[in-house]
């Protein structure tokens, strides 16, 4: 009967879910109901929250918008339930402290864990907002765009326009503006310029999956005795479980079929509420546009149709699972990914990996670059993991739209970084030191790009987020034996395309032996990003798994390269286009077989001699 029942709820749930979106679009100042606040907050997930708070303690009148009917956004709409920790590094570095302090803090101590009930979390956000006098909630609207001005050829968002649900329109003006949707929404609606997915990486097509989170009823506490048991005496170093969450299967459920391609399901996160269900982020939808309605709607319903195949995988084949059923789904999608603004500084992953600080520094960041999977065959990897880098106050101040900031992860972000950056406990130190800089953007009568570029005001804004409980100071960090590769500079292009993945241990391989399907996959796909053109039989060409020489590849290159010639011709012309003393050297040290370092640098000469884009 319980299994009957949760059919029965998801066929419902099936049927009357339908995502919040908001519509953005340009709007003109309206003279009719038009009301004025010091700040207006769009986007109600924890880094708007933030936002809000921070500007109303700073003595602001400050307005917070969503379309959703409650606050927390991800958290709370999107079920998300466990925070992806930005932990601080000591000089031996273990994580011993939480890096981002202040608003996040708070929220964090109260909450109490990284894996917490979601009911709590809404209860505490909005207690949180409760407390300040000067914060007052608009949710719900049916739509919402920015009102737009223009001064001396400049455009700048004056404020948002908002259409109720009951039809009714208010427009409200405000001193300072903060985009704090997923998305970047107002945004792009306001005209600031934006990449999509991971096309600045080369991948025009590629977004990361979107997950559907589901609640799992029916497992007893006995269950997850037996879930605990076997996580934590698997010898698998990343698995594991506690009284609240648990993580692994990976294994067992990379043995589903799914239905539909288009649908797939990775290794369990599980997090158990405080009525006793267990909320489940494993669930993968590719080929979602994140900001298109229609697209997030056909996810939803891909993802409730496989549901119950995959419920039924997880009785059969999880223990502590036997008599799980659906009990709900979560009312809005997890998106990873979407539209990554253009600022006055674009954050790169050389800057998170290599450590950055930067002068303007109002976040840090060191969570693992987390790129997840984007189709059945594009498995997701950790590029790197870093110790700390700073987020610029630059990233949150848009190209060509003044007296706009943007939080989250749509901020200026290289996709690749963002794998970092887009955790919520980055988003809410963005979007705190975007509710201060509001502050002193009204004292100091500066624009934010303005404040961006004067270091006394960065060091006043700085100063008033470390009074706020932030702990924003300089640092430096040693120096990795890869950035002191010789080949390094030829990793970093390969890297800024996803074509090598240092995973946790950062170890790139550099030294190892490269496999003529390694080069000729990287060798096909900087082509391609590059725009250089490879003869048409070679198109399809995979290469095999055996170890390269260096002869063999330097036939390969001059192949693609158009040319045909013997092995040795093709290693002299090679060796003299592209080559180098130190891939001489290497092909010497390991008797003629060809090094990643070395096979790296002449990708990187081939594509700096070939490339037309």
């Amino acid at each position: 009967m319980k299994r009957l029942a949760g059919y029965i709820m998801l066929f419902f749930l099936m049927l009357s879910i339908v995502t919040p979106w908001p519509s953005p679009a340009l709007a003109e100042t309206s003279k009719e109901n038009t009301k004025k606040y010091d700040l207006i907050v769009v986007g109600s997930d924890p880094e708007g929250i933030a936002a809000a708070i921070s500007g109303a303690r700073n003595g602001l009148s400050t307005l917070l918008i969503d379309s959703r009917p409650e606050v927390g956004g991800l958290f709370t709409r999107g079920w998300l339930n466990v925070i992806d920790m930005n932990m601080a590094p000591n000089n031996l570095g273990n994580r011993t402290d939480v890096l981002n302090k202040g608003i996040f803090l708070e929220f964090y101590k109260q909450i109490g864990s990284g894996t917490f009930d979601i009911h709590k979390a809404q209860e505490i956000f909005e207690q949180m907002l409760a407390n300040e006098d000067d914060l007052e909630l608009c949710l719900g609207v049916k739509s919402f765009a920015p009102v737009m001005g223009h001064k001396s050829g400049q455009s700048f968002v004056e404020g948002v326009r908002v259409e109720n649900k009951n039809g009714g329109v208010t427009t409200y003006i405000a001193k300072g503006i903060i985009d704090a949707t997923q998305d970047a929404d107002l945004a792009a609606a306001a005209g600031v310029p934006f990449s999509v997915g991971q096309e600045d990486a080369g991948y025009p097509a590629r977004k990361m999956a979107t997950t559907l989170v589901f609640q799992l009823d029916g497992i007893t506490p006995e269950d997850w005795q037996e879930i605990r048991r076997v996580l934590t005496e698997d010898d698998d170093w990343f698995t594991g479980a506690n009284n609240v969450s648990a993580w692994g299967f990976g294994p067992i459920m990379e043995q589903y079929q799914s239905s539909n391609q288009r649908v797939g399901i990775r290794g369990l996160n599980m997090g158990r509420q405080k009525d006793g269900t267990v909320l489940i982020n494993a669930l993968h939808i590719f080929n979602v546009d994140p900001v298109d309605r229609q697209s997030r709607q056909e996810a939803m319903r891909l993802a409730q149709q496989e549901l119950p195949l995959i419920v039924d995988y997880l009785r059969e084949n999880i223990p502590g699972l036997q008599d799980c059923f659906v009990s709900e789904v979560a009312p809005e999608l997890y998106i990873r990914e979407s539209r990554h603004i253009y600022g006055e500084y674009r954050l790169t992953i050389d800057d998170v990996l290599e450590n950055k600080d930067f002068p303007d520094r109002i976040a840090f960041g060191s969570y693992p670059v987390d790129v997840q999977a984007s189709g059945p065959e594009e498995k997701g990897a950790v590029i790197g993991v870093p110790a700390q880098y700073a987020v610029p106050f630059r990233c949150l101040v848009p190209q060509k739209i003044d007296n706009l900031l943007v939080v989250g992860r749509s901020a200026s972000f290289d996709s690749l970084p963002h794998g970092s950056a887009r955790t919520v406990p980055v988003g809410m130190a963005t979007g705190e030191a975007a509710g201060a800089a509001a502050a002193l953007s009204i004292e100091e009568n500066k624009n934010f790009r303005e404040i961006s570029k004067n270091s006394k005001y960065i060091s006043q804004l700085q100063e008033m987020l470390n009074n706020q409980g932030m702990d924003i100071k300089p640092f430096t960090w040693r120096e990795s034996d890869t950035t002191k590769h010789w080949a390094y500079d030829a990793l970093k292009m390969m890297r800024k395309h996803a074509l090598v993945q240092g995973g946790y241990p950062n170890d790139y391989q550099l030294d190892g032996i490269i496999t003529e399907e390694e080069l000729i996959h990287q060798l096909q796909e900087l082509s391609r990003i590059y725009g250089i053109t490879i003869p048409e039989e070679l198109r399809q060409n995979k290469g095999d798994k055996n170890y390269l020489s260096g002869k063999k590849a330097a036939l390969i290159l001059s192949q693609y390269a158009g040319q045909e010639m013997s092995r040795q011709e093709a290693y002299d012309y090679i060796m003299e286009t592209y080559g180098d003393k130190n891939i001489s050297t290497s092909l010497e040290t390991n008797d003629g077989r060809l090094t990643r370092a070395a096979a790296y640098v002449l990708l990187q000469n081939y594509v700096e001699k070939n490339k037309t884009k």
